[in-house]
């Protein structure tokens, strides 16, 4: 990622933030990577002002406690955090979760793959298009 702030993953099985965290490091993203299990805790995280705001936000949908959905409604009814880019890392090809997802403003929408792999290409293809992406200044 071009810019120098945090990732932000919100992703509760483990396994999956350690794919997500290798694969960065494969494809040499330097940016720290900050993972919270579901979205209360990074609402906690977004809203401290300690934390510095990430350049991107990865979210799962299926989560504990608040869901990726619920989060997206929370941070796009906050004023201080609607112009997150968001981009939905899930294995959920429901429909409705992808309608529900653009119509709350997220980046994009992928499906994790079963192979690593794949799994490192997608996550290229994030860091590619975030390299290239004209994001506004840090607020």
């Amino acid at each position: 990622m071009r810019s120098a702030r945090p990732i932000l993953l919100i992703e509760d099985d483990r396994v999956d933030a350690m794919t997500v965290r290798r694969a960065l490091r494969d494809i040499h993203v330097t940016n720290h990577l900050v993972v919270t299990s579901d979205g209360v805790a990074a609402l906690e995280y977004l809203r401290d002002p300690n934390n510095q705001q990430p350049c991107i936000i990865l979210l799962d949908l299926n989560m504990p406690r608040m869901n990726g959905i619920e989060f997206l409604r929370a941070i796009r009814n906050d004023v201080h955090l609607c112009h997150l880019p968001v981009i939905v890392l899930t294995t959920s090809g429901d429909e409705q979760d992808r309608m529900n997802s653009f119509n709350l403003g997220v980046a994009g929408y992928m499906l994790k793959p079963v192979s690593y792999n794949q799994f490192v290409e997608v996550v290229r293809a994030i860091d590619f298009y975030w390299t290239l992406s004209e994001l506004p200044p840090e607020a």
